[in-house]
């Protein structure tokens, strides 16, 4: 790694920055910037998107279209900065005291920056196997920009023999990963005047049950027999994030809504804990909604449901990244990613990427440039893998 690509990766990384891709925005025009900047190159590359078609994630492939090559894969979306205290604007990058400001900047705009900036030494390589770039959207909201992507492998693309998915790790290989799900839960009680409650339903008081009983679940788990030591923490978590309804204090409140999520362990899938809630709604909850009159209603939607990603014995995909990376043993991660989806398609993925998880997120997020110039090296070194068959 030469001190002109580590230039070129920073550069990249501003230049990333700068496009403000919140996942309740547009990215198409970071995809346009960055289809300039493989065309430039002399890389073809190929959009999918979205259904709205505000939205696309970006594929572009370099060496010989034959099956076993590696995809490097990262997200284009990012949280939104409305109500942190940044100190300067969190969409034009500072470098500070080693270290690289702005949103995006270790999640995982970094990762992105430091593959592109690798293009020109892929080029240069004589690759035996492709590498495949994956730049997605939506990830910190559904985690479903990848999908469409992953299902043409195989089938009107090469299929690749590994992944590696480009999350914040401090360039740790990790081989496995929380699965996450959300939920929506929709009490319809009946509106009556609270000096009267005989006649009517309160949702907000069935919804006060269950988000209870969320909470009773979730300290459970802390002490249940499926905890897995690997991970931090080591249970499987529930949390109720947005709960809404209501519209006066003296009126029984017609309708409640509970948005609440699970992030599961191989031992606790999502399964078992829509289960767990569902029986306390069905044999508790709803019975009590209605003691007095029978058209109240509790329904359950699983909003989307990210698998995780599962570590596998002899997985092509470690054994090189370890190499790599010069590393003798994997981690697990808590928090979830695409790596779910690729390895339900059968692709041996694992997570390695540059920064730490602890600055994502956050207010004057940032990355060391240190983990860039080890993310450098990752990318040489995979070049070199790959050159060799």
């Amino acid at each position: 790694m030469t001190p002109d690509v580590l230039a070129s990766a920073k550069d990249l990384l501003a230049r990333l920055i700068a496009f403000p891709t919140v996942s309740d925005r547009s990215n198409l025009a970071l995809i346009e910037y960055l289809e300039g900047y493989f065309a430039s190159l002399g890389v073809a590359t190929r959009r999918w998107p979205d259904a709205s078609g505000a939205k696309a994630a970006l594929l572009a492939t370099i060496g010989p279209a034959v099956d076993g090559g590696v995809v490097l894969s990262g997200h284009t979306d990012v949280v939104p900065v409305e109500g942190q205290p940044w100190v300067a604007d969190p969409f034009v990058t500072r470098e500070i005291d080693g270290k690289i400001f702005g949103r995006g900047s270790v999640d995982m705009k970094g990762f992105g920056a430091c593959v592109l900036a690798s293009v020109p030494a892929f080029l240069a390589a004589p690759l035996q196997r492709p590498i495949h770039i994956v730049l997605s959207y939506d990830e910190e909201t559904t985690c479903l920009g990848s999908v469409d992507v992953i299902r043409g492998f195989g089938a009107d693309l090469p299929r690749p023999g590994m992944v590696v998915v480009g999350e914040p790790t401090m360039m740790k290989v990790a081989d496995a990963h929380k699965g996450v799900a959300t939920f929506l839960t929709r009490v319809t009680g009946l509106e009556a005047h609270s000096a009267n409650p005989q006649i009517g339903a309160s949702a907000i008081a069935a919804a006060g049950e269950i988000v209870a009983e969320i909470g009773r679940l979730g300290r459970a788990a802390e002490a249940s027999e499926l905890c897995d030591p690997r991970f931090d923490p080591p249970y499987a978590t529930f949390n109720v994030g947005v709960i809404q309804g209501g519209t006066a204090r003296n009126i029984l409140a017609r309708e409640c809504l509970i948005h609440w999520e699970f992030r599961g362990l191989p031992k606790y899938p999502t399964a078992r804990a829509a289960e767990q809630v569902q029986r306390f709604i069905d044999q508790i909850a709803l019975p009590r909604l209605r003691r007095y009159v029978s058209e109240p209603t509790i329904e359950t939607v699983l909003e989307y449901d990210v698998p995780g990603l599962t570590p596998q014995e002899n997985c092509p995909a470690a054994t090189l990244a370890l190499r790599l990376a010069r590393a003798n043993r994997t981690i697990a991660v808590s928090f979830a990613t695409e790596a779910g989806h690729f390895q339900r398609a059968r692709i041996p993925t694992i997570i390695c990427g540059p920064g730490s998880i602890e600055q994502a997120h956050k207010p004057n997020e940032f990355i060391a440039v240190s983990q860039l110039a080890a993310c450098l090296e990752f990318m040489e070194g995979l070049a070199g893998e790959l050159a060799r068959g």
